[in-house]
């Protein structure tokens, strides 16, 4: 199957305008706040979560239900602590030192692929990433795609989704990687923080940027070389996916299920309060407020909790196809259910409400 084929079904399943755009502690469970009443009814096998994230606005539905008190309206104590990485945060899960991070859906397939225990059970982003450029190799031009990336020296993450999207167009253009005038020469940092300051050096062209670093880096002068958002054969990208260990979910179901609520709680929130959205986010990513709302509500990216299991699978088959990881059963390690009940019972609760509505119709159509 050809790459273009693959990636268009992609933006095919995925295609719809609904959505708008620390220290760890113990994993053993304790006394948290009052529980709403919803989660009174089901008594929470566990109620300290700790959940691990990179920084990223991205992951903002994770800072929406700190801040506003959803995780702790659904009985939860949950711990918010910042990782560097994507293999980090898989081996916090692994270790039992966290029970949910957020991961880029790349790095979270190939784990998978290579035996890793971890089940996919949630979204919290789509799209919001590309790759940013010293205004000098631009200079003059009004227009440009990714070709103006030969010859140059480009910062990136092995293992990330900006990385296999780079090389999804590369291939598409009949651009080979490598050292030379027509080539697009991959520099592989560990993350994408070291990726972007990579570019002070004189020896790096351009970079990999994930948000916030790509609003970021047009506050500071660079030049946006594309977002994934804006390109055909990466649009509506699954991105960062909520994984958890496979043993955990099982072993934990009603306190999955209350962390769920509390991300669909969240994701209303930013909906319907942009501000407190942004005020909320700050508290994590401390950039200016402009460049935050920029990220979340400029239609370069959308956070949203849905599993999107028909995009992320689509993604799977074009990463494989790719090169980048081998093939695997993906249905035995993604969980539709907890996000499926999670949302049926806040229905139940809202019967009226527009925003869960829109939800419910995107993973009926979707799943």
């Amino acid at each position: 199957m050809k790459i273009r084929i693959i990636a268009a079904l992609l933006a095919a399943v995925l295609s719809i305008t609904l959505f708008a755009g620390c220290n760890i502690s113990s994993g053993a469970s304790s006394a948290a706040s009052e529980p709403s009443d919803s989660t009174s009814k089901t008594a929470l096998e566990k109620t300290t979560f700790n959940l691990g994230h990179l920084n990223s606005t991205a992951h903002l539905l994770g800072f929406v239900a700190k801040e506003e008190g959803f995780f702790k309206e659904e009985g939860l104590d949950v711990t918010l602590t910042l990782f560097s990485s994507a293999a980090e945060l898989s081996g916090g899960l692994e270790s039992g030192k966290l029970d949910v991070a957020f991961i880029g859906s790349v790095p979270a397939l190939t784990f998978q692929s290579q035996g890793h225990d971890l089940t996919i059970f949630g979204g919290e982003m789509t799209n919001g990433h590309g790759y940013v450029i010293k205004p000098e190799f631009v200079e003059g031009l009004s227009d440009w795609d990714v070709s103006i990336l030969k010859g140059r020296n480009v910062a990136s993450v092995k293992n990330s989704v900006q990385d296999a999207e780079l090389q999804i167009l590369l291939k598409d253009k009949h651009i080979e990687i490598g050292e030379g005038s027509d080539k697009v020469n991959i520099v592989y940092f560990d993350s994408q923080k070291d990726a972007y300051n990579a570019l002070q050096n004189d020896t790096i062209d351009a970079a990999s940027a994930y948000s916030p670093y790509t609003s970021l880096a047009e506050s500071q002068g660079y030049k946006i070389v594309y977002r994934c958002s804006e390109e055909p054969l990466l649009e509506n990208q699954p991105c960062c996916r909520q994984v958890a260990a496979t043993e955990a979910l099982s072993k934990y179901p009603n306190a999955y299920n209350a962390f769920e609520r509390a991300l669909i709680k969240a994701y209303k929130f930013t909906q319907e309060n942009k501000e407190g959205t942004v005020k909320d986010v700050k508290q994590y990513i401390d950039i200016e407020e402009s460049l935050i709302n920029t990220e979340i509500y400029g239609g370069y990216g959308a956070s949203v909790p849905d599993p999107d299991k028909q995009g992320t699978v689509a993604l799977k088959n074009a990463i494989v196809e790719l090169g980048y990881t081998e093939d695997y059963d993906i249905d035995k390690l993604y969980n539709t259910d907890i996000y499926k009940n999670a949302l049926a019972s806040l229905i139940a609760e809202n019967p009226g409400d527009k925003v869960y509505a829109e939800l419910q119709e995107h993973f009926n159509q979707y799943e």
